[in-house]
């Protein structure tokens, strides 16, 4: 580490290690250095302790090179360096500048924690245990734990939680939890304030989407050693919310819609949920081989740069039918949707239908390579037709992002997007499912489990997204 860009001295002074008199130094650039190593407060220092005369510090190093790769830098493990100021007034003042340094960074100190018991492979009582409080208790950092004991829990919680005694939110789970939060958040009369609450993910469950899209950002693998790393360092970043709308009921989504193929595989493959995760792609080759076709129209604003995809759009009687639905809602009731900005559509039948928010919409699909975290668009990617074997071939390449290159597929940015879902073109009666952030929003008739209730019905909905509206805890760059 280049010793110039340390800053000036803040600290100086003679302390024993391992039973040896040597100089260590704070420096205003958050630099602590002594002969044997150099540790950035920022990035490599969790938080410290004062146990009599000595200073533990709690820190985060790279680990060597590993057997099996040798010159390769291995994944980050924790580490305590002890040191021992040579007077009670050196102690004192170590104290006192350590944690100011500390405190300068706006880290988190008291977090309330929501722990899902239940997803996936139920590991996030585990992962919580082995790898977060760990950390955590390393950094002083305060919590409250809560499990879910039931579906909309989350969101239960989040919607009437005193949020002014936390940092922070931390959700162990799939997407599934945050998803909860945010809605639960948004829903409040003191939304406004209470969305500005930062969120962490740990990801602990079978779909991980916003845990790898965050940490994939800045190369990092998607842990929960790293995830919480970040959470403890404290930056932040904003994130777009796309509101989904339906006459008077809403739903607010940071990760994806599905109509057609994709949400077939997500949805229906539950069916096989003794497989693990192999089930998803189990059934996305009898999906493939068995290809769905569905009616329908999608209308939308186009990102500047992609005016010319779809036809150009005839605004008929729609333009006051959303404004009228916004009276007397609770919490955020949303963007304004103006009719006249949909100027682009695109005719069905169509193969698939999916919107992104984030990059990665599991920890191996990379649903959409150019999605922003707060750009104010979504990802569109639109497959109206494609040979099975093609199909098939694109399916593979999801993992690499590569399917959006296909000349099957539409890949284009959009500010709003209405959806027309029809029936399946081969079966008039029956249709199909919409799925946002996993969960099913619509079954038609003749669908997987079409016998439960959903939020909306299987008929027009229309989305936007607001800009940076939530706030999420991001690993430094």
């Amino acid at each position: 580490m280049d010793p110039t860009d340390a800053g000036a001295p803040l600290l100086s002074d003679p302390v024993q290690i391992s039973g040896n008199v040597v100089p260590m130094t704070l420096t205003t650039g958050g630099k602590l250095r002594w002969p044997d190593r150099c540790l950035s407060i920022a990035k490599d220092v969790l938080g410290f302790t004062v146990e009599g005369p000595r200073i533990k510090i709690n820190a985060v190093i790279e680990s060597g090179p590993g057997i099996c790769c040798p010159g390769n830098v291995g994944a980050p493990m924790r580490k305590t360096f002890t040191f021992e100021p040579l007077s009670e007034d050196s102690l004192r003042l170590w104290n006192q500048r350590l944690q100011s340094v500390i405190d300068s960074l706006g880290r988190p100190k008291k977090l309330f924690v929501l722990l899902n018991p239940y997803g996936g492979s139920r590991s996030a009582p585990k992962v919580f245990s082995d790898d977060v409080k760990p950390l955590l208790d390393d950094a002083n950092i305060h919590y409250t734990l809560q499990e879910t004991k039931y579906r909309l829990h989350a969101k239960e919680v989040a919607h009437s939680l005193d949020l002014m005694g936390y940092d922070g939110v931390l959700c162990v789970s799939g997407d599934g939890i945050l998803v909860e939060v945010v809605n639960g958040l948004l829903e409040r009369e003191d939304w406004s304030s209470a969305i500005k609450m930062p969120l962490g993910v740990i990801p602990a469950g079978t779909s991980n989407g916003m845990a790898k899209s965050l940490l994939d950002s800045v190369g990092e693998s998607c842990t929960a050693f790293n995830a919480t790393l970040a959470i403890i360092r404290g930056h932040k970043i904003s994130l777009d919310v796309a509101t989904v709308l339906q006459g008077q009921k809403k739903y607010f989504s940071v990760l994806m819609l599905a109509w057609g193929l994709i949400a077939d595989i997500d949805i229906e493959s539950e069916k096989y949920r003794w497989m693990g995760s192999a089930r998803m792609d189990f059934y996305a080759i009898q999906r493939i081989f068995c290809l769905r076709k569905y009616h329908g129209c999608i209308k939308f604003v186009a990102a500047p740069g992609f005016e010319n995809f779809g036809e150009p759009n005839e605004l008929g009687g729609e333009i006051d039918e959303l404004n009228s639905n916004w009276i007397m809602q609770d919490g955020y009731c949303g963007p304004t949707f103006d009719m006249k900005g949909f100027n682009r559509k695109i005719e069905g039948p169509f193969v698939s239908i999916w919107l992104h928010n984030v990059p990665w919409g599991g920890e191996d699909v990379l649903a959409a390579p150019d999605a922003k975290f707060s750009d104010g668009y979504l990802d569109l990617i639109v497959m109206k037709d494609c040979p099975k074997i093609s199909l098939a071939t694109l399916m593979g390449e999801m993992n690499k992002g590569g399917h959006v290159r296909s000349p099957h597929v539409l890949y284009l940015k959009v500010k709003a997007f209405a959806l027309e879902p029809g029936p399946r073109a081969d079966d008039p009666n029956k249709e199909g499912i919409i799925d946002v952030d996993g969960e099913v929003l619509a079954r038609g008739k003749g669908t997987y489990k079409c016998d439960q209730k959903t939020l909306m019905t299987y008929d027009k909905l229309h989305i936007k997204v607001d800009q940076g509206l939530a706030t999420v805890f991001s690993p430094i760059n």
